[in-house]
């Protein structure tokens, strides 16, 4: 169980990407650490694409960054609305300058962007929104996963198994 005693946040909005949030989180769990769901509300159930719920244990305004060693930032559409609260931009960038781990997967880099924390990084997404990884200053790779120091990206659910090892790697440091 090499990641007991490690805290995760898998932060929440309708229309996650149903793979890209709970694969991660199974496998994250599956080795001891503790993910808590983070939404807007607290005991809200969000529901993903493919219709699979997630329900929050806290919301936003009751979690700082400080109590956790990881992000989540699951894919979907969810991310456009993700990038528009600001605790949750507030949440990546500490972890940033924590350099805690940041997993962000497809669509999710959009939070990254809002964050303004991506230029000079190397990251992948789906490729949808390379032009705004691009734009937003970051080196951006066709690959399943790039990881550049703590930012752990991924491009789609094909990537999962790398892109969950890879982030529970850099949680395991």
């Amino acid at each position: 169980m090499r990641l007991e005693g490690k805290k995760i946040m898998a932060i929440l909005d309708e229309e996650f990407e149903d793979l890209e949030l709970w694969y991660p989180v199974m496998r994250l769990r599956e080795e001891g650490a503790t993910v808590h769901f983070v939404g807007n509300e607290k005991d809200k159930t969000y529901i993903g694409k493919y219709g699979v719920p997630a329900t929050s244990d806290y919301s936003y305004q009751e979690v700082s960054s400080k109590d956790y060693d990881g992000i989540l930032v699951p894919g979907g559409w969810a991310p456009d609305k993700l990038r528009r609260y600001p605790e949750v931009l507030t949440f990546v960038k500490e972890m940033d300058k924590d350099e805690k781990p940041i997993g962000q997967i497809c669509h999710a880099g959009w939070v990254l962007i809002s964050a303004k924390i991506l230029n000079g990084r190397k990251v992948t997404s789906t490729p949808g929104i390379r032009d705004d990884m691009e734009n937003a200053g970051a080196e951006w790779f066709d690959e399943a996963v790039v990881v550049d120091g703590h930012i752990i990206s991924s491009r789609r659910p094909p990537d999962l198994p790398p892109y969950a090892k890879a982030f529970a790697d850099a949680l395991a440091k």
